[in-house]
């Protein structure tokens, strides 16, 4: 019924009300499709923000007059920002605002949060809102301690995504999308992290990656986290940054890695000369 304009609008004309049903089963189906499985843009679940609907519920926890208050570290941070940007254009700090009230209040924004935030830079509190809801690093409900961002994209999956989400789930006995009973575990599917030759890969609370890793090293690093041990940040196999099993390949003499740049003052003198004599 939407082969072409014409068979739609004959559909249409013909019986309204069926048309209207067809467009609600599809809506239907689009989002029982995004809630089961990450299917859409960015890696969440279909019209779903950053483990959270768009719109905004409120809960004992996130109400609009719930008190909200940058400390004074985070304002420090804010000036800081703030002094990136001319004041007349204050609002493009809105990204870097919503990720110091992420951080300060356990890795999550309530609406109070938005709406300071919107205080700050003299915006209407809509454009806080558009910008929380449409980037998936932003948590509007509250997560665990750890959250634990799983990549799920073609690289990851090919060498072994759905294994480390295995494990994950049956060690802390969660699903996608979950926290664990203590708080201390949250586990999200999100898209490409950039890291897909070390994959697979996990990133924890927007910032530490956590490579090349295998249900067994996987396991072990929930285990240390729990127990408040150290964990060794990047590749979990013993590899070096990015490089593969035979080490480094190329680019071993460290004067290749220089940047190669031009000599400006012979270009100068050259130039100068050049002048020189096309004057005579």
């Amino acid at each position: 019924f939407v082969d072409s304009k014409n068979r739609s609008e004959r559909v249409d004309e013909e019986s309204p009300s069926a048309w209207r049903a067809a467009k609600m089963m599809m809506l239907r189906s689009m989002v029982r499709r995004g809630v089961r499985r990450s299917v859409f843009g960015a890696g969440q679940r279909c019209w779903m923000s950053s483990v959270g609907i768009v719109q905004h519920r409120p809960s004992e926890s996130n109400k609009e007059d719930t008190p909200f208050e940058f400390t004074a570290e985070s304002r420090k941070r804010i000036e800081v920002v703030l002094q990136k940007y001319p004041p007349s254009y204050k609002q493009s700090a809105v990204i870097p605002l919503l990720y110091i009230a992420q951080e300060q209040n356990d890795n999550w924004i309530p609406l109070a949060a938005m709406n300071k935030i919107a205080e700050e830079l003299d915006i209407p509190p809509m454009r806080v809102y558009e910008v929380a809801t449409f980037y998936t690093m932003f948590n509007r409900e509250p997560v665990g301690k750890y959250h634990i961002q799983l990549c799920g994209t073609t690289p990851c999956q090919l060498c072994g995504a759905e294994e480390i989400r295995t494990a994950i789930e049956e060690h802390l006995g969660i699903k996608e999308g979950e926290t664990t009973k203590d708080g201390l575990f949250t586990l999200q599917e999100v898209e490409c992290l950039g890291a897909c030759v070390n994959a697979p890969m996990i990133q924890m609370n927007n910032n530490e990656f956590y490579e090349n890793l295998t249900p067994e090293t996987m396991v072990k690093l929930l285990e240390d986290l729990k127990a408040g041990r150290p964990v060794k940040v990047g590749p979990q196999n013993g590899q070096v940054d990015c490089e593969g099993p035979q080490g480094r390949t190329t680019l071993k003499d460290p004067e290749s890695l220089k940047p190669v740049c031009r000599d400006l003052d012979a270009l100068k003198a050259e130039l100068a000369a050049k002048q020189k004599e096309a004057k005579q």
